[in-house]
């Protein structure tokens, strides 16, 4: 009985650090996505350069903000 708690606790573990893992790449992705569209559309319209950057900043900062709540779910679920 003992060796199945221990093994579901294990598994708790994988289970928050793979979580995590794909969260903060998630975010890399969106972000490398973001950054991506950005500079082309800046590209094909350089006088909008501003407002485009401003919004990419503000885009950006809202993925970060679900990744690092989803980091922390993902903590959390270890000592929960």
């Amino acid at each position: 009985m003992l060796g199945l708690i221990l093994a579901a606790e294990a598994l708790v573990g994988f289970g928050a650090a793979i979580g995590a893992a794909i969260s903060a790449i998630a975010a890399g992705i969106g972000i490398g996505k973001i950054g991506s569209s950005a500079m082309e559309a800046i590209a094909r319209q350089p006088e909008a350069a501003g407002d485009i950057r401003s919004n990419m900043i503000v885009i950006a900062a809202l993925v970060e903000g679900v990744a690092l709540f989803a980091v922390i779910v993902a903590v959390l679920a270890l000592f929960v």
